[in-house]
């Protein structure tokens, strides 16, 4: 019976890949025609690069972003009308790439050059030649359409921006996006799908305190302000340009947004596992490119954070210095979550299961990771963003 079972189980992931590999196909294929066919006509709007923020070390640039025809998608306003709000996001989705386009980057006097796969993307890997300036957190390099697969006018430039974190950074933030720093309701189809395609940068709603709390974070004990911040989520490249407005606008710290492509490959057929993989191999990238650094893990129980991260306590002994799992209020999920944080505590990692970034921050100056005297700016940021005044409620 055993036998039979796994039997199936191997047909059935086979022809779930065989299928994927021809939608694959017959995705390129259309991409292909309409491609030729605008050409052919003219229809072709202005090229776009869209850099994305990456990060690097003195040894290593990383380069990554994208080619589209420009849909000249404007900054969102907080007077937006929802029907703005859906056109600008059927803009981001029905996203025209442009493949074969070639880039210059340009470094340190050198010219590198890059081209763009078949869904527009390019990556590039630098080694410096001269000493990189760590005074900054951020490198930027900048980038020139060098080729174009069809006619276009004037020129495209664009500039990448690198984070590499200095020497003297205590630690590293990794964190999920939604329902851990904005309210997504992603355990609720609905809610979620209102959330995403009717509201913008301005709209979209931040948990109450998490800004202060990550710059609190981000300051560290030091006073220097230059813990590095990674965002790891399993949202679409497509959501880049709002997810990175919205973070601007709320006054969270700035950090590489690592996303995943939209498609048959990206999404496949096995959500949940795929959504592992992608935020695990991520976060080992990171742990392994600074093996000096320590980290902290936020994220919340909607989904698979709490077993991603214990993965990483496994693989990584020693490096995560504490984890902090928003609770979505869901308490079959927070029963999980609560389980493995025990398991977790048995290698000396706190996970806490919270419901405010308040209880978080308390956490963290105990741990040494925050200055003390930033608890009351966090809980005034917290109830702000609950529109009571200050010092009238208690959490």
């Amino acid at each position: 019976m055993l036998s039979k079972i796994k039997t199936a189980d191997f047909h059935n992931m086979a022809f779930k890949e065989f299928l994927n590999k021809h939608l694959l196909q017959l995705e390129d294929k259309f991409d292909d025609f309409f491609s030729a066919l605008k050409t052919r006509l003219g229809l072709n709007d202005p090229i776009q690069i869209v850099p994305y923020r990456t990060y690097g070390t003195t040894n290593r640039l990383f380069i990554k972003g994208r080619v589209l025809q420009d849909k000249l998608l404007k900054s969102s306003t907080s007077q937006d009308t929802i029907f703005t709000n859906l056109v600008n996001m059927y803009k981001r989705f029905e996203s025209d790439e442009v493949p074969h386009a070639v880039i210059r980057v340009k470094h340190q006097h050198k010219d590198h050059f890059i081209t763009t796969d078949h869904e527009g993307y390019f990556e590039l890997n630098i080694s410096p030649d001269d000493i990189i300036d760590l005074n900054e957190l951020w490198q930027t390099v900048e980038l020139e359409l060098h080729q174009a697969p069809f006619p276009v006018e004037g020129k495209s430039l664009a500039s990448s921006e690198i984070l590499i974190p200095p020497y003297d950074s205590e630690f590293g933030v990794i964190s999920d996006i939604d329902d851990t720093i904005v309210q997504t309701s992603a355990t609720n189809v609905l809610s979620m799908a209102s959330t995403v395609f009717l509201r913008n940068a301005h709209t979209r709603l931040p948990f109450p305190g998490v800004s202060a709390f990550y710059r609190a974070l981000q300051l560290g004990r030091n006073g220097k302000r230059n813990n590095p911040f990674f965002y790891v989520s399993s949202s679409p490249w497509n959501m880049y340009d709002l997810l990175r407005e919205y973070m601007d606008l709320n006054d969270i710290p700035q950090g590489p947004l690592l996303l995943r492509d939209f498609g048959f490959n990206g999404l496949q057929f096995s959500g949940s596992g795929n959504h592992q993989d992608h935020k695990l191999k991520q976060i080992d990238n990171i742990l392994t490119t600074y093996p000096l650094l320590n980290f902290v893990l936020i994220g919340d129980s909607g989904q698979d954070d709490p077993v991603i991260y214990k993965e990483v306590v496994k693989r990584f002994p020693g490096r995560v210095l504490a984890i902090y799992i928003r609770d979505v209020q869901n308490l079959r999920k927070e029963k999980a979550a609560s389980a493995i944080a025990e398991e977790i505590s048995l290698a000396g990692v706190d996970m806490l299961v919270i419901d405010t970034a308040k209880e978080a921050a308390d956490h963290a100056s105990e741990k040494g990771l925050i200055l003390t005297e930033e608890l009351p700016a966090i809980k005034v940021d917290k109830d702000m963003d609950t529109g009571v005044a200050p010092g009238k409620a208690e959490l």
